[in-house]
This record gives structure tokens, C-alpha cells and sequence, in this order.
């Protein structure tokens, strides 16, 4: 018994995982190239691993013929008939070539053929068993740092958390255990590449999957999702029964199931907002707990324009425009959210009526400041009054109040429609 050959399959199998079969038909595949430069020159060789005795044995087809003249492709009629009673002239029969001491030679010449076989032969067990997982939640070890990069430990092999895949807002440390989403894996020369990611959008879909029950059965449905990874979600969802609160059963018995999502996503805030077909609605549930005062539906542009009341300005924009961001990507319209002008203060109205002139040509801001004070707020108000009236502008020379006049004048003319 080749005891050498059975403690190396049997090392392979238990910590490697591969099946014994497998290797065998490896090793037999391997040592064939071998085998031909050792055995014979014969054309079609055939290496069998015996599976009792782990044993090579070398098989070559012959041709029976009268008289041989080719020995390593051709058998005598007479050594064919004591082999096979039955063979005839023409026949092709498999005959054992194995030479004396060709298991030690095999093994030596074959060696690194075998490990590069079983090299592929884990890689392709380790694609064949990710291949299909793509969008499934992973867990790892940290192994090292590439660059930005994060190789994980799975256990049989490893994956890479990319640089920009990864949360800005995350940090790792050698050793640390984390989960991501698989999201490619390719069967490369060099080893099956397994990427992951923690910041798709479908990351925090699968969550919610994994944590509600009734995501996972499908009463409760996903419509849209909207993320900034690190930062915040938000999440749309809708139900198939109507004795089913969608928002309710993603938030959970006292929140339970959302924070458990949070917990893993390292604190980032989501937003569970209740589908809807009617887009206003669908909007005003994405800004909640904003309120809005109207909504103007631009069908042409896909542009929503909202306006609220100053002290929901801030909060229906969000820190640093969050909020309106990601209801724009959930809902796929565009978002304008402007202040009530009703609700503008006195200092404020001022302002802009200043900013307005000021961007008239031939007026400038420091002019502007002196009409608005005096009570000349529009263009169409400088036109209706009369030169003496400007010139009687605190501060206000008769040369400028002609000029502010002409320019008031030109501006006017170039907003009228021509037909």
C-alpha cells in the first residue's frame, strides 16, 4: 500500500475540505503528464490510482497485429490471444504498462503538478460554492490591510472589502469580526476573487431581510432604498396584507428589530418611510416629520418644489441637504424645497429686495440699500416715480438718479415678452 500517497489525501481532505475523489482524480490527471515521459511514448495512456492500495498502475491501448513493429502501440496476435482468448487481428485493448519503481517516480516527478492541481482544485470548489451567493450577507475575520483595502478571513478562503465599498465613517482593526454583502465573484488564474461590500444600499436591504420576518416571507415588501452610507438611510417599504403595518413590523416590538440594524451599521440613523403610489403622499412620508405646506408638481421636469414655513426649513432640508438628497433618490423626482414667502420676516423681505436690484445693471448694491430704505423695492415702483423722487433719496446725487432711472428702464424693456 502507497501509505504516503493515503496520509497526504487524507491531511487534504480533513483540513482542507476537499473530497477524496476529488483529489484522486487530480492526482491521476496530474501524473499522466508525467507518466509519459517515464513509461512509454504511447499515445493513449491512462494513470489509475488503485482506491484500496493507493497503488499507480499505467494503462496503454495496443493494436493487435501479425507481427509488431511499433512495440509501444502494437501487441503480437499471440501475447493478445494469452491475455484475451478472444482477441482478433485490428482489435484495440488496454494492457498494464506499469514499470518497476513507478509509484516513486511518479510521485517525485509529479509532485508540483499535484499541488497546483489541488490548488485549482480548491479554487474551483470555493467559486462553485459563491458563485451563486451574490447579494448574501458574509462573515469574517480581519486578516490585513491592502492599502484602503480589507482582506476578510471566511474561513476555506478570503475576500476583499474594498476601499470604496467600505463605510467612511468605520474603522477596522486586525482580528475584529464583521459581516458584509458579496458582490461579485470571479474565478481568476490566481484564485477565486470574492468582493464584499458594506455600503451598497442592497447591504441594508438584506439586513432588514434577515431581521424581519415578514420582509423575508414577503408580506411586507422593500419599493425603494436611498442611502448615504455612515450617515443615514432611508427605506420605503409597503405591505401585501392589510392587517399588516409595514412600518410597524420593520421598527419592531419597541424598535427592537431597527436597532439591531443600527447596531450593525456602527449608529447610522434610518428612516422607514411608508410607500405610496400617489407621489405627494410618497414625498410627504419621505419628509416626515417635516411639514409642508404645498407642493407644485412639475411633470415635465420631474421637479417637486415644496414650500414650508421658516422653521421647518432646516428640518425638511436636512444637515447638509441630507434629507432632500435622499428623498429625491427614493423617490426618483427632484427636489426644491423653498421658504413660505408669507412667512418671511421684515429684515428678510428687505434683504432680498436689495439682492434683486442689486443684480440690475447700472443700479449696484450700495444703491440698491438707498431705494429699498426709501421705499423703492421693485423696478416696476423706480419707474413710477418720478426723477424728483429719486433725487429726493437720502444720499442720492441727480446723476445717479438719472442713471439709476435709464438702467431701471433697460432692465424693464428686456423683461417684456417680444412677439
Amino acid at each position: 500500500m502507497n501509505n504516503e500517497l493515503l496520509a497526504v489525501v487524507e491531511h487534504m481532505e480533513r483540513e482542507r475540505g476537499i473530497s477524496r475523489e476529488t483529489l484522486l482524480t487530480a492526482i491521476e490527471s496530474a501524473v499522466l503528464g508525467a507518466a509519459k515521459k517515464s513509461v512509454s511514448p504511447a499515445q493513449e495512456l491512462r494513470i489509475v490510482i488503485d482506491r484500496k492500495t493507493y497503488d499507480f498502475k499505467a494503462f496503454a491501448q495496443v493494436t493487435v497485429v501479425e507481427k509488431v513493429t511499433l512495440p509501444h502501440d502494437e501487441i503480437s496476435l499471440t501475447e493478445a490471444k494469452r491475455r484475451d482468448p478472444e482477441a482478433k487481428l485490428g482489435d484495440v485493448m488496454e494492457i498494464e504498462v506499469t514499470p518497476r519503481n513507478f509509484g516513486r517516480i511518479a510521485a517525485q516527478t509529479a509532485k508540483q503538478a499535484i499541488l497546483h492541481r489541488i490548488r485549482q482544485a480548491e479554487r474551483d470548489m470555493t467559486f462553485e460554492e459563491y458563485k451563486d451567493r451574490i447579494h448574501d450577507i458574509v462573515s469574517g475575520t480581519v486578516r490585513r490591510f491592502e492599502r484602503s483595502d480589507v482582506i476578510l478571513d471566511l474561513g476555506r478562503c478570503e475576500a476583499v472589502l474594498s476601499g470604496r465599498e467600505r463605510v467612511p465613517t468605520e474603522e477596522y482593526q486586525v482580528g475584529d469580526r464583521i459581516r458584509a454583502m458579496i458582490v461579485e465573484v470571479d474565478n481568476k488564474p490566481q484564485g477565486t476573487l470574492i468582493l464584499l461590500s458594506r455600503s451598497h444600499p442592497d447591504f441594508v436591504k438584506r439586513l432588514f431581510e434577515l431581521e424581519v420576518s415578514e420582509i423575508a416571507d414577503k408580506t411586507v415588501e422593500i419599493r425603494a432604498i436611498a442611502r448615504e452610507a455612515g450617515f443615514r438611510t432611508k427605506v420605503a417599504v409597503t405591505s401585501n396584507d392589510d392587517k399588516v403595518d409595514p412600518v410597524g413590523a420593520c421598527v419592531g416590538l419597541r424598535g427592537t428589530r431597527v436597532k439591531n440594524i443600527v447596531r450593525e451599521l456602527s449608529g447610522e440613523k434610518i428612516d422607514i418611510v411608508r410607500w405610496s403610489d400617489d407621489v405627494k403622499t410618497f414625498v410627504t412620508n419621505a419628509l416626515a416629520p417635516a411639514k409642508l405646506v404645498r407642493m407644485v408638481i412639475d411633470e415635465d421636469t420631474r421637479t417637486i418644489t415644496i414650500i414650508v414655513d421658516s422653521d421647518q426649513l432646516s428640518l425638511a432640508i436636512g444637515k447638509k441637504g441630507q434629507n432632500a438628497r435622499l428623498t429625491a433618490k427614493l423617490t426618483g423626482w427632484k427636489i426644491d424645497i423653498q421658504k413660505d414667502e408669507a412667512d418671511i420676516g421684515f429684515e428678510e423681505k428687505v434683504a432680498k429686495a436689495v439682492a434683486k436690484l442689486a443684480q440690475t445693471e447700472g443700479i449696484g448694491e450700495e444703491n440698491a440699500e438707498l431705494l429699498v430704505a426709501s421705499g423703492f423695492l421693485t423696478l416696476e415702483g423706480i419707474l413710477a416715480a418720478e426723477l424728483e423722487d429719486l433725487v429726493a433719496v437720502e444720499g442720492m446725487t441727480p446723476e445717479t438718479a438719472a442713471e439709476i432711472r435709464a438702467a431701471a428702464e433697460s432692465a424693464f424693456e428686456k423683461q417684456e415678452p417680444s412677439y
